[in-house]
């Protein structure tokens, strides 16, 4: 019993339809943009024709090592997401966005990716990265990814004139898997066993319709050097022919978001419909009573509806408001169908391809001269033809008849050979990239500095180029933030290695009941766009590891900046956070040994005045004591005369006496 089409699996297939045949012509430039690249130059007429003059179909590739030299100068450092804070005090918020952004970069294996969208870029001349969400990483948990896309899988609307699509009624993925790898994504879609009778109930994938293509166009050219891409092996799995296409179809729907006042504390909060259903039954009545006001407010977000066949899968909204399908174009032409750097240098080397041939011709004709002969001059031609290639062999011919001569080719000019590195030059300058960028020597100046110059003169057509690129991913960094805001709402801890060996780890969204929240971004989940989100300018160019060092030497020395500054920049150190906190450990070492130094110094004036002091002391003393030998001298000094006095006043009143006495004695006489 056929299944009933869905309306949306009919819709999808529709316009699916409609917008693939509206590209074709550029479906067959793109891919002829891609054979040149894989170095298929020859078309199967060109081939045969070259085959009839005897010389291989090898062309004299330029544009693969263009595109590979244009890669690895727009990859040649990671890309860094930078979150601006709205004010001041989310500065700690945005560093936090900033290392979620990028462990999704990392868990993406970003580099890889973007390094693939690259060369699409440059090839085809359009490069798609896809944002999504990974529901079986981290246990089951889901992770926020992105990746790169092939551009024959993305269909767009020819009417759009919008660099990334925003104007377009809709963006569709096609995937084209095995009826295996279908059934592991979907086992609701295999065969079911009944729990009751044990018999096994067919699946559904055996009534979808097959498809037996590949969303990837035949290629045009055939020559010796083979290709094998996705049409080349559509038809080697010969065994199970069976495939089927998904298509997931994104497109713009409105949604109606909540502005929920609480007129009780005048706080206001966004809300999606299922949270305001839930409020409101939460609060019975807080609309009538007027404790609560909202406002109904239509917001843009992508929905997307997928289907396989004629049976639809799922449909969804996602939280963001752009495509999730982000476009990288080259050349822009205001259409969907942007050119190439392989497209305007495709003339240029089949330009090439001709001048090396007729070189490959010439050289042919000089190496394998031709022998014009006499008319009846040789009996045998046969034998003179074997002859011709033994070096010793002895030919008889009749002179008579007229000499053998050779017809040697003109050799060819100068100019020729000019012509041809003219064409070189000029493929590489349509890239942007001369060839001392290539690594050519002999195209560089004398000295250091002065290639240094041309380098960074040189490299001001590829920042151009970056620039465009860098507007695609901002893009894509704005959408990371958005999906990771409606679907990291758990607790998680974001660990980030940093080149240098640091690491930075940072946990969101973890509650208890004594803090508060540890950056909580549960509840700005429904809001996409708070955070201004870009990348670092220029930050995935090359540049001269010696020279950025030299610059902050030299300003060292100038003393604009420390050593620490300089120690970052310095190229063959690889554990400089280790070294930085050794060179803290040097610093606290020196202050506390200064921090000794003066403190012996203090200690030393100290004792220096101590012992002053203590001399002082015993000079005082020494002069004390002296005094008070002094002071007993004198006592016994003035005792002495005292007694003496006495003696010599008793003597002079014993004296009188007797005068006395004797006067007496001879007045009485």
């Amino acid at each position: 019993m056929p299944i009933p089409e869905d309306p949306r699996a009919k819709l999808n297939k529709e316009l699916f339809q409609q917008w693939r045949d509206s590209r074709e012509d550029w479906d067959e430039e793109a891919r002829t943009d891609l054979d040149f690249f894989l170095g298929n130059h020859f078309t199967a007429d060109e081939s045969s024709d070259l085959s009839s003059r005897n010389q291989a179909d090898v062309p004299m590739d330029r544009i693969a090592p263009a595109v590979d030299k244009l890669k690895s100068m727009l990859t040649a450092k990671p890309p860094i997401f930078t979150a601006i804070p709205r004010e001041d005090s989310d500065v700690k918020m945005a560093n936090i966005w900033r290392t979620i952004l990028g462990y999704v970069w990392d868990v993406s294996d970003g580099d890889t990716q973007m390094k693939q969208a690259i060369q699409d870029y440059a090839v085809t001349g359009l490069g798609y990265l896809y944002a999504y969400i990974d529901g079986e990483a981290d246990f089951g948990r889901g992770d926020v990814k992105f990746t790169h896309v092939n551009p024959f899988r993305v269909y767009v609307p020819p009417d759009c004139r919008d660099r990334w699509f925003t104007d377009a009624e809709g963006i569709i993925l096609s995937t084209i898997l095995t009826g295996e790898q279908v059934v592991n994504l979907y086992p609701e879609l295999g065969d079911q066993l009944d729990p009751e009778t044990g018999e096994v109930i067919p699946g559904v994938i055996n009534e979808l319709s097959t498809v037996l293509e590949e969303d990837f166009p035949d290629s045009s050219n055939r020559n010796t050097i083979r290709a094998f891409t996705p049409a080349e092996t559509k038809d080697s799995n010969w065994w199970h022919r069976q495939k089927y296409q998904i298509l997931e179809r994104f497109f713009p729907t409105t949604v109606p978001f909540y502005r929920v006042v609480d007129s009780r504390t005048n706080q206001e909060s966004i809300m999606d419909e299922e949270a305001f259903t839930t409020m409101l039954d939460k609060n019975p009545g807080a609309v009538e009573r007027g404790f609560l006001e909202f406002e109904e407010i239509p917001q843009k977000r992508i929905g997307v509806s997928a289907s396989i066949g004629e049976i639809a899968l799922y449909q969804t909204v996602l939280n963001i408001d752009t495509y999730p399908i982000i476009p990288i174009p080259n050349i822009w032409t205001e259409t969907p169908y942007p050119k190439s750097d392989v497209s305007r240098a495709r003339p240029m080397q089949k330009l090439l391809n001709k001048l090396w041939s007729l070189a490959l011709s010439h050289a042919q004709a000089s190496a394998g001269l031709k022998l014009i002969v006499p008319m009846g001059s040789v009996p045998n031609m046969e034998d003179l033809e074997r002859d011709w290639s033994n070096p010793n062999a002895v030919i008889e011919v009749d002179t008579t008849q007229g000499e053998p001569h050779y017809p040697a080719p003109q050799p060819l000019a100068g100019e020729f050979y000019r012509l041809i590195q003219q064409c070189e030059f000029y493929i590489d300058f349509t890239f942007g990239l001369p060839e001392m960028m290539h690594g050519v020597p002999d195209k560089a100046p004398e000295t250091v500095r002065g290639t240094e110059r041309m380098i960074a003169m040189g490299s001001e057509r590829p920042k151009s180029k970056l620039r465009d690129i860098e507007f695609s991913v901002n893009r894509l960094g704005r959408i990371l933030y958005g999906l990771s805001k409606g679907h990291y709402t758990f607790e998680k801890m974001f660990a980030l290695a940093q080149p240098n060996n640091d690491l930075t780890d940072v946990t969101i969204n973890m509650y208890d009941d004594i803090t508060r929240p540890v950056n909580d971004i549960f509840k700005d989940r429904l809001n996409i766009g708070q955070h201004d989100v870009r990348i670092q300018p220029g930050s995935t160019l090359p540049e001269s590891k010696w020279a950025t060092y030299n610059v902050y030497l030299e300003a060292f020395q100038l003393g604009l900046i420390d050593r620490m500054e300089v120690l970052k920049k310095n190229p063959e150190i690889f554990d400089k956070e280790g070294v930085l906190a050794r060179l803290s450990d040097y610093q606290r070492y020196e202050s506390q040994i200064q921090g000794l130094q003066s403190q012996v110094k203090e200690l030393s004036g100290d004792l220096q005045t101590a012992r002053r002091e203590s001399v002082h002391d015993r000079m005082r003393v020494e002069v004390s004591q002296f005094e008070n030998k002094l002071s007993d001298i004198a006592s016994q000094s003035d005792a002495d005369r005292k007694v003496r006095a006495a003696k010599l006043d008793t003597a002079v009143k014993l004296g009188e006496r007797d005068v006395k006495d004797a006067i007496e004695g001879i007045k009485g006489d």
